[in-house]
């Protein structure tokens, strides 16, 4: 398992220079490639992957500057090509209304990948060396573990982070103490981010929402400027920087809590939700921003690969009727997406809906009979609650 590592970087402004062109030079090989993929189509001929990769060499005979870019690097802007064309084409097959694939423009390239080679990394004094750009110091807030596969270098803003994509030769050794053989199910929504079958009521951060002023506010400012101009830039900087901020705040959320919940059970299910396909059913503009928001599908992501380190099982079950079931006798009570409440009209059993789903989500992941279920006060866990958990993930507090 490939597990990545991300560190703040701190070139100087000569090694800057040097990273900036290396971009351009990708940037450009990416551009002319897709420009002879296009251009070949509409001559019946069908490019090849192998094709554009020895197109590469006669490209550099021609246009020496291609030279200062280590050579795997230039192959893996290759294959990050053919890969977003593999991409359009199965959301193709999936029916989807797609048009060409677009060129990259200056703030849409942004990521130099040396796979396998061309780096050399000094632990002691946190600093990498690549080919032909030079040193560069990083801070190592966090050690590395494994076998080192590739380094990415990558710009956001005017940041500078670099990326160790590190093999995992061992699980990490997790408490079993904490776990005991728990298992837990789990329903995400868009009320609270996520309700589990222990009855604890995950809130929903809404991270973009809190923002969404200052983000408009930004847009507007940038909108307003000349294209390109000093105060063009100053305000996009700005921009960017207030759309990294909600994502950090997702992704810190998430990490923290698809830890919490890794470290303390043994066995965690799931629905096996089509995230994309619930975000292109959804009309609403609301209820498509209220998804992407909710991130469910870096939740899984974190989650799933957690669990791989750590031993633990993540059962994927049908999301079908899982909210229209009754979990304490089995029948089925319709209620629409405003209904909050389940209430079984054949057993009289009464809990909040989302509970009543994730009961489900646990009960047929585990392939448990229908049992009684005791109906049990919620405990509801705050954004800040979830946030100010350390790495260890103490158990959740009543909110």
């Amino acid at each position: 398992m490939i597990i990545s590592y991300k560190y703040r970087a701190y070139p100087d402004a000569a090694t800057e220079a040097e990273l900036n062109a290396a971009l351009d030079t990708c940037r450009w090989l990416y551009n002319r490639l897709l420009e002879e993929c296009n251009a070949m189509r509409e001559n019946g001929i069908r490019p090849t992957m192998r094709g554009t990769q020895a197109r590469i060499v006669t490209l550099k005979q021609e246009h020496p500057f291609l030279k200062g870019v280590y050579s795997k690097v230039l192959q893996m802007v290759n294959y990050s090509l053919w890969s977003n064309i593999a991409a359009l084409s199965q959301m193709k097959k999936r029916g989807r209304k797609i048009g060409k694939l677009r060129f990259k423009s200056a703030s849409r390239f942004r990521t130099l990948n040396y796979n396998q080679s061309g780096f050399w990394i000094d632990s002691e004094q946190s600093t990498i060396t690549f080919s032909k750009i030079g040193t560069v110091p990083f801070t190592m807030y966090r050690p590395y573990t494994g076998s080192v596969k590739g380094v990415l270098i990558t710009r956001s803003g005017d940041k500078w982070f670099v990326i160790i994509q590190a093999e995992q030769a061992e699980a990490e050794a997790v408490s079993e103490s904490m776990r005991e053989g728990r298992s837990v199910g789990i329903d995400v929504g868009l009320n609270s981010f996520a309700v589990d079958s222990d009855g604890t009521v995950i809130e929903n951060p809404r991270f973009y929402e809190r923002s969404l002023n200052t983000i408009r506010k930004l847009q507007r400012s940038v909108a307003r400027k000349q294209r390109f101009s000093k105060n063009w830039t100053k305000a996009k900087s700005k921009l960017e920087k207030a759309y990294d901020h909600v994502t950090n705040q997702k992704r810190d959320f998430l990490h923290k809590l698809s830890r919490s919940y890794v470290d303390r059970y043994t066995t965690i299910c799931i629905e096996d939700l089509d995230i994309k396909g619930l975000k292109e059913k959804r009309s609403s503009k609301g209820l498509h921003r209220s998804i992407h928001d909710v991130s469910w599908g870096r939740f899984y992501l974190y989650l799933g690969y957690k669990a791989e380190s750590a031993g633990t099982q993540v059962i994927k079950v049908d999301p079908r009727n899982t909210s229209q079931i009754c979990a304490n006798c089995g029948s089925i009570v319709k209620k629409t997406l405003s209904e909050r409440v389940h209430e079984c009209p054949y057993c009289g059993y009464v809990a909040d809906r989302d509970y009543n789903a994730a009961v489900n989500i646990h009960r047929v992941g585990m392939e448990h009979p229908f049992e009684p279920v005791e109906s049990i006060p919620l405990r509801h866990i705050s954004v800040m609650q979830v946030l100010s958990m350390k790495q260890e993930a103490p158990s959740f507090r009543v909110g």
